[in-house]
């Protein structure tokens, strides 16, 4: 991705990062199009994954059915934001991502940006761990993925000039099911309200480094 071609309303790194906050309620007029929408995947998908195995899938609620079905599976406390924002984006994990892995790596090989003994090394290695990989390790390789490509989207729709909420109070069994998909295949890690703020923040507090860490 040409960085220089990205036109963010917020390029300020220490503002995105450190005045993020989550958002109960939201704008109920503005509205954010699937192209806006999907820079901002776009954006997101440049986020690191274990193995490169990019194990993630969204589904995008912005019309009114689709966010009738987000809402029919979140729980009582997370309806103020899935009845206000301009769009919910919910983060599935693939627990079967390695089964496309070879495109990844010869693509890259395709284009110069590894060599071909690299790309054997890569078959011979990471691949065959996850297709004899028990369902535990896949679903918690899927989590991983997933979490760190939640941030960065909750950071880039501040960048874009909106605010968003991570809610992961829903019926787990139900999400994937919900929305058509193939409930082996994927699962839910979090669902991300996104939209123009319509409160004003209540500050939350921290705790502190020296009460959450260890120096060894």
């Amino acid at each position: 991705m040409d960085a220089t071609k990205i036109n963010l309303v917020n390029n300020n790194f220490s503002d995105i990062m450190l005045n993020r906050h989550s958002y109960r309620k939201f704008k109920k007029d503005v509205k954010i199009s699937n192209e806006e929408i999907s820079e901002m995947l776009q954006e997101a998908i440049s986020a690191p994954s274990a193995c490169n195995l990019q194990s993630w899938h969204f589904v995008v609620c912005n019309t009114k059915e689709s966010k009738d079905k987000a809402h029919s599976v979140l729980m009582p406390f997370n309806y103020p934001q899935a009845e206000t924002a301009s769009t919910i984006i919910f983060i599935l994990g693939d627990t079967e991502s390695h089964l496309k892995y070879r495109d990844v790596w010869n693509k890259a090989a395709e284009k110069g940006q590894i060599t071909v003994e690299e790309r054997d090394k890569v078959f011979k290695s990471f691949l065959p761990m996850y297709e004899h990989a028990n369902r535990n390790f896949l679903e918690k390789d899927a989590t991983l993925d997933g979490s760190m490509i939640a941030m960065q989207l909750l950071l880039i729709a501040r960048a874009h000039g909106y605010e968003a909420n991570p809610m992961s109070g829903y019926d787990y069994d139900r999400v994937v099911s919900t929305f058509g998909l193939d409930n082996d295949r994927y699962i839910p890690i979090t669902s991300i309200a996104i939209g123009k703020p319509d409160e004003q923040y209540k500050e939350s507090s921290r705790y502190s480094v020296k009460d959450v860490t260890d120096f060894m």
